[in-house]
């Protein structure tokens, strides 16, 4: 059976979950991956989205801060969520749906100082990155049919920012970000989905920042949020289409959403 997946940072489901209902009646996603909730498990509006068609739901929330979300169609099996770095600040759920292993993830960004001595909450978002590439080893992730989808917070390809040669010393698009995210493409056996389908040197966004008003009309922006895929899900591999009119509603979220068809 085809199975339609969306990943998205909503940037504050209680902000945006108008947008949310608008962007599953035009794209009709079979799940949706949801990060930056902002709210805690308690408050997440379940019967809200169950009447926009999602009646089935995995939350890790926090109050105010990070949080994520996988919102379903179709009933799903094995939910879990999961610990990282020795911090509950919840970035992590995963369920099985149809057969395929999902896991939704929202990796630190690290702040503004790409030096993990200098900076705390860089150090945290590279260890967070190494503890996801053992965990994808240890658990033999690349012998399953899955799929890794979030906001991974790192622009690990030249054409993944809007200019390569000004940003290279920025966080979330230096060397020592991308080796990490090579590593866990590597210790998974995992496939970059998006660029499967649109390969370098075509440039990929999905994230447009706040900060300069005009970055989304002068397309300043960067590849932050990502879906990878398992090798025995490559065949299955149909469509790939990033949502960008999202960023053009009103009081949009700084991220669009990416949508993957399997068959």
């Amino acid at each position: 059976m085809p199975l339609r997946i969306a990943t998205w940072n909503v940037n504050s489901l209680r902000q945006r979950i108008d947008h949310l209902a608008r962007f599953a009646k035009d794209h009709e996603p079979d799940v949706i991956c949801l990060q930056e909730i902002k709210m805690t498990t308690e408050s997440f509006p379940a019967e809200a989205l169950a009447e926009i068609g999602y009646p089935h739901a995995q939350v890790h929330g926090q109050k105010g801060y990070n949080g994520v979300a996988i919102i379903s169609r179709r009933r799903f099996t094995k939910p879990d969520r999961r610990v990282w770095c020795g911090r509950d600040d919840c970035r992590h759920v995963a369920v099985n749906v149809g057969g395929v292993e999902l896991h939704n993830f929202y990796v630190p960004a690290g702040g503004d100082i790409p030096d993990p001595e200098r900076n705390d909450k860089f150090a945290h978002k590279l260890q967070f990155l190494t503890e996801m590439a053992k965990w994808a080893r240890k658990d033999k992730l690349a012998e399953r049919k899955a799929v890794l989808v979030g906001d991974l917070n790192v622009a690990p390809l030249e054409n993944d920012v809007w200019n390569h040669k000004r940003l290279r010393r920025n966080v979330g698009h230096t060397p020592v970000e991308a080796e990490h995210m090579a590593k866990l493409w590597a210790a998974g056996g995992l496939i970059d989905a998006p660029r499967h389908f649109i390969p370098e040197p075509e440039q990929l966004f999905t994230w447009w920042g706040y900060r300069f008003p005009q970055a989304f009309a002068k397309n300043y922006g960067w590849r932050l949020d990502h879906v990878l895929v398992t090798e025995a899900l490559r065949k299955s591999m149909k469509k790939l289409t990033i949502a960008r009119e999202t960023r053009t509603w009103e009081k949009p979220s700084d991220h669009v959403p990416v949508v993957l068809d399997l068959k």
